[in-house]
């Protein structure tokens, strides 16, 4: 079977168009067999995989959680409210310590970016990267890509549209990696006190007009205020920002096309998706939950695939 290019997955930029292919044929595969009346395989029995969250998730979490089990691994989940790490242990040791009870594979979600890449270089062990602050969050962006193509086919020269707090948001960078590496054009939108300086360099469009943003686009990806990210103000107001950036109903309508709409979750409905957009035909978003399981469990299967005796044997 062919593998992917690197031992962890730590980012979309350390990822070839090889490796998006062979994730998404390999997610096929397990979609198939998480809508069977049984839905588990032995592929990962006798893994260990400990998920190592230490930012609040939700979707992330229980998603990560269930395509460990549906792969039959074991699983550790650590909280970090509750552990050494409050007396003052550092983060290398805290993971070296739980390596010493003979884990396999290290999910990690952390505040500060650049953990999990320290980790991989530091750690025996294979390290997959659920979200490092706001550089990037790879699954999301391999289940939104993977969502997209299931209703447009190949993405090339496909018009994504990614609006909202593209400066605090890790699903933004990931996402405009993979939708490039695609062949996808890439626009972001938002007001700039939420873009990043130099958003432009990566290639990117940048339109501050929602109305003229959808009407080039085929995909809107609606991200929400990061506002847990935020230390001042970036916008006068919530109500400011959703008379300029909220997606609703009248907005869709005045288009003369069907366009799909995304959102990575937690949702705040009101702000930049009202309930009506969110719960329409136009959305995905409840397909993006489903597709995320399926590609977590091809991303952890693929990672242990040549690191770990017990799915080769399986």
């Amino acid at each position: 079977m062919d593998s992917l290019s690197v031992d962890h997955l730590l980012g979309i930029k350390y990822l070839n168009l090889n490796d998006l292919e062979l994730i998404f044929k390999t997610a096929d595969n397990f979609k198939e067999v998480i809508n069977r009346p049984i839905k588990k395989v032995p592929s990962l029995r006798d893994i260990t995989i400990a998920n190592l969250f230490f930012e609040n998730s939700t979707r992330t979490k229980l998603s990560f959680e269930l395509a460990q089990k549906r792969l039959s691994a074991d699983v550790l989940n650590f909280s970090s409210s509750q552990s050494s790490l409050k007396k003052g242990e550092s983060l290398i040791d805290t993971v070296n310590n739980i390596l010493a009870m003979k884990v396999d594979m290290i999910v990690i979600r952390h505040s500060n970016p650049g953990a999990p890449h320290l980790l991989s270089k530091k750690v025996n062990s294979t390290i997959i990267n659920a979200g490092d602050g706001a550089h990037e969050h790879p699954t999301q962006a391999l289940l939104d890509s993977y969502s997209i193509r299931e209703n447009l086919g190949d993405l090339k020269n496909r018009n994504i549209l990614i609006v909202g707090d593209i400066l605090h948001s890790r699903v933004a960078l990931s996402n405009i990696f993979a939708l490039q590496l695609q062949g996808a054009n890439v626009s972001v939108c938002g007001p700039n006190t939420l873009l990043p300086k130099h958003i432009k360099e990566l290639g990117v469009r940048v339109e501050n007009n929602l109305d003229k943003a959808l009407e080039w686009c085929d995909v809107a990806n609606m991200l929400r205020l990061q506002n847990e990210r935020m230390s001042e103000s970036y916008f006068p107001s919530v109500r400011e920002y959703k008379r300029y950036y909220g997606l609703t109903k009248e907005r869709l309508n005045k288009l003369n096309k069907k366009i799909i709409i995304m959102h990575p979750g937690p949702i705040n409905r009101g702000v930049e998706i009202t309930s009506e957009v969110a719960d329409s035909d136009n959305s995905i978003i409840l397909n993006q939950v489903e597709n995320g399981v399926a590609i977590r469990m091809a991303v952890i299967y693929l990672c242990l695939l040549y690191t770990s005796p017990s799915p080769r044997d399986s």
